[in-house]
């Protein structure tokens, strides 16, 4: 059996570098927000697309397996009191993240690893 020798060339070891460094960075992120407990209101008045943003969101926070805690807010006054006008929503930490849409689960990942 022959032994091959590879050899890479700069700009392929510089691009490796800097996908293991981006790589290593939202590891480290995604473990910072594990730590970090979040209060997640999903606002709707329980239609179908509000049903499904709950659904995602729940499936999101197991997904990244964060310390969250998730509330579906279905009285109208209570949403008002956001200021959201169109739902379904989505607030974290009494900050609106998403609203007058629904939203995939890979979404909201991304919007809660951003918080």
């Amino acid at each position: 059996m022959m032994n091959k020798e590879f050899r890479f060339s700069n700009d392929e070891v510089n691009t490796s570098k800097i996908l293991i460094r981006h790589s290593l960075f939202n590891i480290q992120r995604i473990n910072l927000i594990k730590q970090i407990s979040m209060e997640i209101k999903v606002l709707g008045t329980g239609c179908p697309k509000c049903k499904a943003l709950e659904k995602a969101t729940r499936d999101a926070v197991a997904e990244l397996g964060i310390d969250a805690n998730v509330t579906k807010v279905e009285d109208i006054v209570d949403i008002m009191n956001y200021g959201v006008m169109r739902t379904p929503a989505i607030v974290i930490n009494d900050r609106i993240v998403l609203s007058g849409r629904t939203a995939t689960v890979p979404e909201i990942k991304e919007i809660l690893t951003k918080q």
